[in-house]
C-alpha cells in the first residue's frame, strides 16, 4: 500500500495500463512536456515517447474525434479535457459518434474521456461545471465517479480495460487535497458497483463525488448531534448506476436523501429519486429528498460560489429535517 493522493491516484492508474498495454495512448492539449494544465501526466511523454502521450492543437472536437476514430482502429485512447467545461466543444463527436458506433456498426469503442470536474476551487462560471447530466441521458455512454484515490486507480483501469466510451469525472477540489491508501499491485473497481461508506438504519444519503465526503462528515455530526445513524451509498459509477444497492439500503431506512454537487434540476439526482420512488415507494417514510447546487453559474467569488454549491452544512441541515419526518 502507498498513500497518495487522489490525482496521483488517477496518474498511476494511466501509468500501470500504459505499461500494460501497448494500445493504451494519451492525447489532449499540453498533456506532453508541459504535463497538463493540472499536471496529472507530469512525466508520462518523457517516458513513453511522443508517439504514446500525444500533444493537440487546441481543439476538443478533434481530440475526442482523433480518439473515437482511433478506438475503432483498435487502439486505446485516453483523452483529457483540460476542464469539463470544454467538452461541450466535442460533444458532437462524444454523443452522436463515441456513444451511437457500436449500435450502429457493432464495434467496440474503447476510449477513455478524462473530465476534470466541478467547482469549490473558486474557477468560475467557465472552469466550474458538473457535466455529468449532459451525458448520463445518453445511451452508448458510461460514466465513473470516484471519491477515493483507491477508487481513482481502480476506475482508471477499469475504463481504460472497457471496450465502451467511458467518462471519468475527476473531481478537481480532491486533485491534492484528498489523500488515501492506494494498493501497489495491479486492481479494478468494478464499473456500476457502488460502495456503502457508512452503516446505518434511520435514513440514507446516496452521493458520489467531492459531496461524498461532506455527506460522511455530515453522518458523523448528525450521530453525535442527535444519536441518528445515516447509511452512506457511493455511486461510484453514475452509469450504470447501482440500483440494487441503493434500494437495498432503502429498505433498512425508509428515508433518502439524494446528494451531489450538480444544480438539482435535472441532476443525476432526479434520476435516481424517481426509480426509488417507482420501486420503493412501500418501502418509503418520507419523501425523496435531494440537496445539490443552485440552479445558476457557479461564481468566482469565493462567498458567492459557498452560497451556491452544498456544503456539510446544508447537508446536515438536509439530513436532520429529513431524520425528523
Amino acid at each position: 500500500m502507498a498513500t497518495m493522493t487522489y490525482i496521483d491516484a488517477l496518474a498511476r492508474g494511466m501509468w500501470e495500463e500504459m505499461e500494460r498495454d501497448p494500445a493504451v495512448f494519451l492525447i489532449g492539449e499540453d498533456i506532453g512536456a508541459y504535463g497538463g494544465a493540472f499536471k496529472a501526466t507530469k512525466g508520462f511523454q518523457a517516458h513513453f515517447g511522443e508517439e504514446r502521450v500525444i500533444d493537440t492543437p487546441l481543439s476538443e472536437a478533434a481530440i475526442v474525434g482523433a480518439s473515437v476514430g482511433a478506438s475503432l482502429l483498435g487502439l486505446r485512447p485516453v483523452a483529457e479535457m483540460q476542464f469539463a467545461d470544454f467538452v461541450t466543444c466535442g460533444f458532437n463527436q462524444m454523443v452522436v459518434n463515441a456513444a451511437k458506433t457500436h449500435y450502429r456498426w457493432g464495434l467496440p469503442v474503447p476510449m477513455v474521456l478524462r473530465l476534470p470536474t466541478g467547482g469549490y476551487i473558486h474557477g468560475g462560471p467557465y472552469h466550474s461545471t458538473s457535466p455529468e447530466a449532459w451525458f448520463f441521458h445518453v445511451p452508448g455512454l458510461k460514466i465513473v465517479a470516484p471519491s477515493t484515490p483507491y477508487d481513482a486507480k481502480g476506475l482508471m483501469k477499469a475504463a481504460i480495460r472497457d471496450n465502451n466510451p467511458v467518462i471519468v469525472l475527476e473531481f478537481k477540489y480532491l486533485y491534492r487535497r484528498l489523500k488515501g491508501e492506494v494498493p501497489d499491485t495491479d486492481y479494478v473497481v468494478p464499473i456500476g458497483k457502488a460502495e456503502l461508506r457508512r452503516q446505518g438504519n434511520d435514513l440514507t444519503v446516496v452521493t458520489y463525488g467531492t459531496t461524498t465526503g461532506f455527506v460522511l462528515d455530515a453522518a458523523e455530526r448528525l450521530a453525535a448531534e442527535d444519536g441518528m445513524e445515516a447509511a452512506v451509498v457511493d455511486l461510484r459509477s453514475l452509469m450504470p448506476w447501482d440500483k440494487d444497492r441503493v434500494l437495498e439500503a432503502v429498505r433498512q431506512s425508509g428515508k433518502v436523501l439524494v446528494v451531489h454537487e450538480d444544480a438539482v434540476t435535472g441532476g443525476v439526482g432526479a434520476e435516481i429519486a424517481a426509480t426509488i420512488a417507482n420501486e420503493s415507494f412501500r418501502d418509503l417514510d418520507a419523501p425523496v429528498r435531494r440537496v445539490g447546487a443552485a440552479d445558476v453559474p457557479v461564481p468566482f467569488a469565493p462567498a458567492l460560489e459557498e452560497a451556491v454549491l452544498p456544503d456539510t452544512e446544508r447537508i446536515l441541515a438536509a439530513m436532520k429535517e429529513l431524520a425528523r419526518y
